[in-house]
């Protein structure tokens, strides 16, 4: 009996047992299938050969045809030496050079015959030089194979040291190749390969791991990297469709007093367009027979709570009560302010319920939500334990949700026979191609402009020798009745260092701003919350001028007065992290600043960081940069960073082809929802197949 992809990868000949397990502990491959999905991720084009005067410094190897005319053993110390070439074409000379090795490799070159020298290229002092080239004389390299393009596969460390080299892995994959057949079944339609002139699944696989030329490995890639976005892509749009179609929402069909008196008496600022606009799509779900999942993006500051409040209306006015769930409680007794203070003029009870509510107010607070006379609620997660019970909850908003579980979150469906509408609000602005992917499933909304009168935060960079001129502008500015952050980095790993740095910072800021004429505020992660609430209050209540704190403050805290961000070695914060510090201040109607303070050795990611902060205040624009520069697993953080294990198309590269595959889903799935038609019979049993694998997408809710 032939393999199959479903075939055991011991079974593969020169693998065996010990192999086996290697594979399937550090690279996860378990099965035949599994390591033809293992894609070189790089390839070494042997196709090409350069000039000397071509050459320049690249993290590529290349290989230069040429001869040696000349060799000499250069003393490096005392016993240390090295052996250098002088290599030569028509174009120019450069340098060979080896540190071991000498006498083996001395004894068997010869001068003045054609060798080529395949290696990475570094420049010394205007001269292109190569470390430890590999040589062949020319005559032998044109006998051989190797002069095709060579793939490179993922690898580790212990794999190497156990003789499983790039080599070894090729072989493994001639041999797959060889046993099978080469013979894999095609996934996608006929009408789709020939609109988008794709190469066959076969073709693809093959030219992926022994392409001959460029062109035919363009040509897989593009293919291979189509199929994986296009999967994922139909099973986020089938489950929103699923949703819309099987979970019955209820109908908000009215729109009633409260909404209505609050839209034209009590609004505190005008509606911007986007917010006008995001309150026009969440209607539209609402008043819908399907359940609203909406995402609901918007920059700090940009105006997201007064929409989530205007949604609670028309839930009230259709007689049923809301909820909010926040992830921390500073920030669920500041929605809590905020909300209270909308509500008030219409005579609407807000309550608050978080871990420190006390027991009886908490039994009080049971009472009302379950006999409905208490239609607003606000919280952290002490809203999903067991004794929380609703009369009629018919609207979930979750802030920031990526500080929640799934499992967190599904529990909020439960709190009604009917799951109630859903709005989740992140001020973490998600890149377009990330939404795409991870939310796919989710409708989107965008407020993208921020309300009138808030101008536009002024960002500057300073290095750590200017802190004298720093001090001197946030007198100045204190002296104008404003109020300022200075936050520190906190690292995990050592706590105890950040606690030292936040320390020494505070003693020093104490010795600069003295009492009587300034306050200061100090927040900690080592303080009891009770006391680091009692810090924030005097700062909100503008009893110190300064708050000393480390990123605890990064969520919360909505001090309008304060004007002046000062982030402390900036470096060491990642661009999203300091895009939401910043977001605390431009709050109220002065012109804000947020000072990035580093020391003079920065990397250049760091230096790009810098830039982008001081550039542009737009959140979405920020969020690509980052996302160029960190990948999608590292800014959805833990809980999330599971998801896209994609295995060829890359989130920030492809994101042409992720909207291309979206648009060919969306268009297959409105023809043809459940893929029942003939020509789709293929595409549903892959469909199937992957949906029934624990895949990515398992992961994403």
């Amino acid at each position: 009996m032939s393999p199959t992809l479903e075939t055991p990868i011991e079974y593969l000949k020169g693998v065996g047992p010990q192999r086996g397990a290697l594979l399937r502990s550090e690279l996860e491959i378990h099965t035949y299938g599994d390591l033809l999905q293992l894609f070189p991720n790089r390839y070494i084009d042997r196709t090409r050969y350069y000039t000397i005067n071509q050459l320049t410094h690249s993290p590529t190897e290349v290989q230069v045809i040429g001869k040696i005319v000349h060799l000499k053993t250069v003393q490096t110390g005392k016993t240390k030496s090295r052996l250098v070439a002088t290599f030569i074409d028509d174009t120019g000379e450069m340098e060979l050079v080896w540190f071991q090795g000498h006498k083996w490799i001395k004894e068997n070159l010869k001068l003045n015959q054609p060798y080529v020298a395949f290696g990475r290229v570094a420049q010394y002092a205007g001269t292109p030089s190569m470390a430890h080239p590999e040589l062949e004389a020319l005559e032998e390299h044109q006998n051989s194979l190797r002069t095709a393009i060579q793939p490179v596969y993922p690898s580790t460390e212990k794999l190497a040291n156990k003789g499983i080299s790039n080599r070894a892995l090729l072989k493994m994959m001639q041999q797959l190749f060889l046993e099978t057949g080469g013979q894999f079944s095609e996934t996608l339609p006929a009408y789709l390969m020939e609109n988008l002139k794709l190469v066959s699944k076969r073709e693809a696989l093959w030219q992926i791991h022994f392409p001959k030329d460029q062109e035919g490995l363009l040509k897989a890639q593009f293919r291979l990297k189509f199929e994986e976005l296009f999967f994922i892509q139909l099973q986020l749009i089938t489950k929103n469709l699923v949703r819309k179609h099987k979970i019955k929402g209820m109908p908000f069909t009215q729109v009633g007093a409260h909404f209505n008196t609050f839209y034209t008496q009590h609004l505190p600022f005008p509606l911007t367009h986007a917010q006008k606009r995001v309150i026009k799509e969440i209607r539209n779900d609402l008043g819908s027979q399907a359940q609203m999942n909406r995402l609901l993006q918007g920059d700090v500051g940009s105006g997201k709570t007064i929409v989530a409040f205007m949604t609670m209306l028309l839930a009230t006015d259709n007689g049923y009560q809301s909820c909010l769930m926040a992830p921390t409680e500073i920030l669920a007794q500041q929605h809590y302010n905020s909300i209270q203070a909308l509500a008030a003029p219409l005579g609407l009870q807000v309550e608050l319920l978080t871990g420190s509510t006390k027991t009886a107010e908490r039994n009080r607070l049971f009472a009302a939500l379950a006999d409905g006379s208490c239609s607003i609620v606000i919280g952290t997660h002490a809203l999903l334990e067991d004794k929380v019970q609703f009369q009629n909850l018919g609207l979930s908003v979750i802030d920031e949700q990526h500080k929640f579980g799934v499992a967190q979150r599904s529990r909020l469906w439960q709190k009604n026979t009917v799951p109630p509408h859903i709005l989740v609000m992140t001020a973490t602005p998600i890149p377009r191609t990330l939404a795409m992917s991870l939310y796919g499933d989710l409708d989107i909304s965008v407020i993208d402009e921020l309300p009138a009168g808030r101008k536009p935060i002024q960002t500057v960079h300073r290095y750590d020798a200017n802190r004298l001129k720093v001090w001197k502008f946030l007198k100045d500015e204190i002296a104008k009745g404003r109020q300022v952050y200075i936050v520190y980095p906190l690292i995990q790993e050592s706590e105890k260092m950040d606690y030292k740095d936040l320390m020494d910072g505070y003693e020093s800021i104490s010795r600069d701003f003295p009492l009587p004429d300034y306050a200061i505020s100090i927040v900690h992660g080592k303080m009891k919350p009770a006391e680091k609430e009692a810090e924030m209050q005097r700062f909100a209540q503008g009893k110190t001028q300064i708050m000393v704190a480390t990123t605890v403050i990064e969520v919360g805290v909505n001090v309008p007065n304060a004007s002046v961000m000062v982030i402390e070695s900036a470096e060491r914060f990642g661009l999203s992290q300091l895009h939401q510090l910043r977001g605390r201040v431009g709050r109220g109607a002065e012109q804000s600043y947020c000072i990035l303070m580093t020391s003079h050795q920065l990397s250049q990611e760091s230096k790009t960081r810098l830039e982008t902060m001081c550039r542009t205040n737009d959140g979405f624009e920020i969020a690509e940069v980052d996302l160029k520069l960190r990948g999608p697993g590292d800014i959805m953080g833990t809980q999330q960073s599971g998801i896209l294990n994609l295995q060829i198309a890359d989130l920030v590269k492809d994101k042409d082809i992720l909207q291309l595959a979206r648009s060919y889903a969306l268009e297959l799935l409105k023809k043809d929802p459940t893929m029942e038609r003939p020509e789709h019979q293929t595409l549903r049993a892959v469909f199937l197949a992957l949906s029934r694998k624990k895949n990515i997408w398992n992961y994403i809710s």
